[in-house]
This record gives structure tokens, C-alpha cells and sequence, in this order.
């Protein structure tokens, strides 16, 4: 068996180099389609009349799908979509040979026959292959500073759950007087305390205390009807 898998192991390469060019090493290409070759010998039935290179080629090409598709991609594409991703690639090797230069999206349609719209696709999802560590320096776009990824991800604003209840105030707001609307700001926004609060509306602090308290009970009471009213 050693003898026959050395005798075709340039064939298992010669299939693998269809997928170079890609981010996969060659010499992992190459260990997978002799994986593939390995499988092809064991289970050859010469009595049957098939050639073997005939039987093994469909045998080897599939180990090689299989890698890309369970150990290259980072996330789980369509199958159909995979497949189409090797035949980009090793279309794109075999025309850069032919042509001398990259080809162009159309020429990758015409030689796949494939419209124009699926090898952009295939392009986009061929970047699913690895994922970025949020540790990757990139280029902060509009500067020539470095961040990382990581920093240029969105988060949650911690405000947004506040977002609500503000409309809910505001919209109480045009009941309460000047004085309690000026009175809630000072307590609520620039977080002064009563005493403080007395100082700047002129008053004691037991009058600031009553008119928080009556504001408070106001915007209570304007919002109670609209809770009663959603279990209905």
C-alpha cells in the first residue's frame, strides 16, 4: 500500500493546488488530499474496471471540501456558499496564470457562469474564514492614530434605560408649577441637597422638602392611570 500511495501522491497534490492562494498552508492542503488518497486506496475495488485515479479524485477533491468547511471557517456557512468560495479561488489562481494580472469580478462570472452579484458575495463571506481578535491593531479612520478592534465595537449606552422614564417625566412636567420644576432639576440633575436647594429658590428647607414632596406625588399620580390601564 505504501508503494501505491507514493506512486500517486503527486496526482493528491496535484489536487490540492487547485485551493492554493487562499489562507490555508499548502503543505496542510497537501497532508489532507494524501488523507483523501489514503481513503481512495482502501476502499478501490479493482474488479469493478473503474480507473483509479477516475475513483480516488472525487474522493480526495471531497476531503479537501470537508477541511475547508468544518476547519477553515470561523463561522458555519452554507454549504453551497462554501463550495462556491473554493471554486472562486481556484478559479482566480488559474486566470491570474493565464491572464498574468488578477481577473475581474466579470471575468470570474463568466469563467464560473456565475453572475456578477454571487461572486461578490462569495468574496464577502470569504472573510468569515478567521476572525478578528479584539486585540488587532487597526487604523482609527480619520486619524493617524492606532487602536484595536475591540475599541471601534459598539456598546450598550447605559442611558438608554433611562430613556423612558424620562419621556414618562417630561411629559408630566407642564403640570407642576416653576418653582417644583426648579426644585426637581436642582435635587435630580445638579444633585444639590434640600439645604443647599433653599438657598437658591429663597426659602427653608422644610418648604423644599413639601414641594419635592407634592411635585414628586404629582408626577406619581399623573402616571399611575397609565399603568393601571396596560393589563387591559
Amino acid at each position: 500500500m505504501e508503494e501505491i500511495v507514493r506512486r500517486f501522491m503527486p496526482f493528491a497534490r496535484s489536487l490540492a493546488l487547485r485551493y492554493r492562494g487562499g489562507t490555508e498552508q499548502m503543505d496542510d492542503l497537501v497532508q489532507v488530499a494524501n488523507l483523501g488518497l489514503v481513503q481512495a486506496i482502501e476502499r478501490f475495488d479493482p474488479d469493478r474496471g473503474a480507473a483509479f485515479k477516475s475513483f480516488a479524485a472525487p474522493t480526495i477533491l471531497g476531503e479537501l471540501k470537508r477541511h475547508f468547511r468544518d476547519r477553515v471557517w470561523n463561522l458555519r456557512l452554507p454549504r453551497g456558499l462554501q463550495e462556491r468560495i473554493l471554486k472562486l479561488e481556484s478559479a482566480a489562481t488559474e486566470l491570474t496564470g493565464k491572464l498574468e494580472r488578477p481577473p475581474t469580478v466579470r471575468e470570474l462570472a463568466e469563467a464560473l457562469k456565475l453572475d456578477e452579484t454571487e461572486v461578490l458575495d462569495a468574496f464577502e463571506a470569504i472573510q468569515t474564514r478567521r476572525t478578528l481578535s479584539f486585540d488587532q491593531p487597526v487604523t482609527v479612520v480619520g486619524t493617524p492614530e492606532e487602536g484595536t478592534v475591540g475599541e471601534q465595537v459598539g456598546t450598550d449606552d447605559p442611558h438608554y434605560e433611562g430613556v423612558e422614564d424620562l419621556a414618562a417625566v417630561q411629559a408630566s412636567l407642564p403640570g407642576l408649577t416653576e418653582r417644583e420644576v426648579l426644585a426637581l432639576r436642582l435635587r435630580f440633575v445638579e444633585d444639590l441637597t434640600q439645604s443647599q436647594i433653599a438657598e437658591r429658590i429663597g426659602c427653608s428647607q422644610v418648604h423644599v422638602s413639601r414641594i419635592l414632596r407634592g411635585a414628586l406625588q404629582r408626577l406619581r399620580e399623573r402616571a399611575e392611570p397609565e399603568e393601571a390601564e396596560e393589563p387591559s
